[in-house]
């Protein structure tokens, strides 16, 4: 009956081995993030007095984590606070937005923040220090997310819900063209610009339909989509593809970025400058 102990004893093997594939499967999906987490912070970060014009830059992720384009972004942000005279505080810790702290600074960016990341009393500190005049930059992920839920975050910050980007390739060139050529935030552009090797992000709906401003939008003749694939995610829209957009809330302002997975983007002179300038009209700028 030897084969029948062999035959028991391969059968353990095999069943550790499936158990052992399947926990490094798991750790490493969460350690991608795309297990989404619910990690909150309620104690606020340390941090020095600000000079005014201040800057918070939260990087927060409960969910996908860009770790070449996060500190990527970091960086620009970085040059180009220090270009136009600003203090920057750069965190992880989403504690940093309640009322207090919120009030050191004139402009939160939210760099590809992924995931649920706020309590009920920091989504509440956060949209009433917007309503009341503050200014929001939101950077690629922190605007393309299934797993936000915050119906005010999608519907009216961002203006619309994320379903999906461009898979098989997954990154590729496109054109994205000035959808509003008044605006002085895309005025050093041309039209098309050829931006290399990103991925791209569609949206369920238009947020134009919301009387939103659309900077930029996607020529979708330009690189390969494939439509909505068998588990729901689709890159293509019809109509419009928006990319780039902002808008008013209250007496504040939001401005949202869906360019930025690689961390070349962020190394483009022509991107850092649209940031740049976003910063600058997301903020109102008093100097």
């Amino acid at each position: 009956m030897n084969w029948k102990r062999n035959l028991k004893i391969g059968g353990l093997g095999f069943l550790l081995v499936t158990l052992g594939l399947l926990s490094f499967g798991y750790l490493k999906l969460k350690e991608t993030g795309l297990i989404p987490r619910k990690d909150y912070e309620t104690l606020t970060p340390v941090f020095s007095v600000m000079s005014r014009p201040a800057v918070l830059v939260l990087n927060k992720t409960n969910g996908f984590i860009h770790r070449d384009g996060i500190p990527a972004a970091d960086a620009m942000l970085k040059r180009i606070a220090k270009s136009q005279g600003w203090d920057v505080f750069i965190t992880n810790n989403a504690a940093s937005h309640n009322a207090d702290m919120l009030k050191q600074f004139d402009l939160v960016v939210w760099n590809n923040v992924s995931g649920d990341v706020l309590t009920i009393a920091q989504r509440r500190a956060l949209k009433i220090w917007l309503e009341q005049g503050g200014g929001w930059v939101g950077l690629h992920a922190s605007g393309g997310d299934f797993s936000y839920d915050w119906a005010w975050f999608v519907n009216t910050l961002i203006g619309t819900q994320f379903i999906g980007h461009t898979l098989n390739p997954q990154f590729q060139d496109a054109d994205v063209y000035i959808a509003d050529s008044e605006s002085p935030i895309t005025a050093h552009l041309s039209s098309p610009w050829r931006i290399a090797n990103e991925e791209w992000y569609a949206f369920a709906s238009n947020p134009r339909d919301k009387g939103y401003e659309i900077l930029l939008a996607l020529d979708e003749s330009s690189y390969i989509t494939k439509g909505e694939n068998w588990m729901g995610i689709n890159d293509h829209m019809d109509g419009e593809h928006p990319i780039v957009w902002r808008h008013s809330l209250g007496r504040g302002r939001v401005f949202y970025s869906a360019i930025g997975h690689q961390a070349a983007t962020y190394g483009n002179p022509e991107y850092q400058l649209l940031i740049s300038k976003a910063m600058n009209w997301a903020r109102r700028r008093r100097d």
